[in-house]
């Protein structure tokens, strides 16, 4: 039997129900009934400062707690972020894949379609739907991601590129109160970290998609949240889906994994076909997956 606690590094950590039980015996069974409470109301009253976008919550999973950067060794996260730029534009409405036709194109082939070119009050997602609007023929899914991302041979093309966007978005984190700004000397440069300073929103993220695959699995894609689906899949895609899930105990993480394999192994074009679904979310999905 485990529970569930919260360290200074902002994850959801295990301890053993001793630790657990000699804390409630301290502390009486009338104290912890207020704390639990306390939780429910600050999850409750969630501010819409602190309501995290797409990107933020990928950037956020994968910032080290301390040091405020991260890892040197994720060449991923780049195009993973601008994956998550299209299926946030996607999911506000502002994007939507072209019809597919007689002949029925692959997700791939679809063409990325501006639906509306109202500001979303975010820049960044602002400047990639300007991009999209704007280009004549449009582009595919694959196509913007490598654009957003600068990944592209044609230097007429260079000026899509999306220009220095973890520092953006670990900025705009800062103004919702979740980051900090600090500098840290590496010998040669200085570089501007953004440490966290406000465990709980982490705490709830990491949660949230711990839940997802473990106590509140429902074994059909098509029957959870929508964005928290899409975290899955991009969190998965920029390599810090297993900073969630490190914490967890052994037999949870095993089953924790399983259970995104699972979703893995969809296959994208069948599951755009299906009703309520986002066909674009399925295709950045496909472009990741394929």
């Amino acid at each position: 039997m485990t529970s569930l606690t919260q360290r200074s590094s902002g994850l959801v950590q295990r301890r053993g129900a001793a630790a657990s039980d000699r804390e409630k015996s301290s502390a009486g069974e009338d104290e912890y009934e207020p704390r639990r409470d306390e939780q429910e109301e600050d999850d409750g009253g969630d501010s819409k400062e602190t309501r995290l976008t797409l990107m933020e919550e990928v950037l956020l999973l994968g910032l080290k707690d301390r040091e405020g950067y991260t890892s040197f060794w994720n060449d991923c996260i780049s195009s993973g972020l601008r994956g998550c730029m299209l299926i946030e534009l996607a999911l506000r409405g502002r994007l939507q894949l072209e019809a597919c036709g007689m002949r029925r194109k692959s997700l791939l082939a679809r063409k990325v379609i501006c639906k509306s070119d109202a500001p979303t009050g975010d820049v960044l997602l602002d400047e990639a739907l300007k991009h999209i609007k704007e280009t004549q023929p449009p582009e595919t899914v694959q196509s913007w991601i490598e654009l957003l991302s600068g990944e592209t041979w044609n230097p007429l093309k260079l000026h899509y590129q999306l220009r220095n966007v973890r520092e953006r978005l670990a900025k705009n984190l800062v103004e919702k109160g979740v980051l900090t700004t600090e500098k840290q000397n590496f010998l040669l440069f200085d570089m501007t970290t953004h440490p966290l300073t406000n465990n709980n929103i982490k705490q709830r993220l990491i949660k949230k998609v711990q839940e997802a695959v473990l106590d509140k699995w429902v074994n059909d894609p098509h029957r959870m949240d929508k964005r928290l689906l899409a975290l899955i899949f991009l969190a998965h895609s920029s390599d810090v889906l297993e900073n969630a899930f490190a914490p967890l105990l052994d037999d949870q993480y095993d089953l924790a994994m399983k259970r995104v394999r699972q979703l893995l192994d969809l296959e994208p074009e069948g599951e755009s076909l299906k009703t309520n679904t986002n066909e674009l979310l399925w295709a950045v999905v496909a472009a990741f997956t394929k």
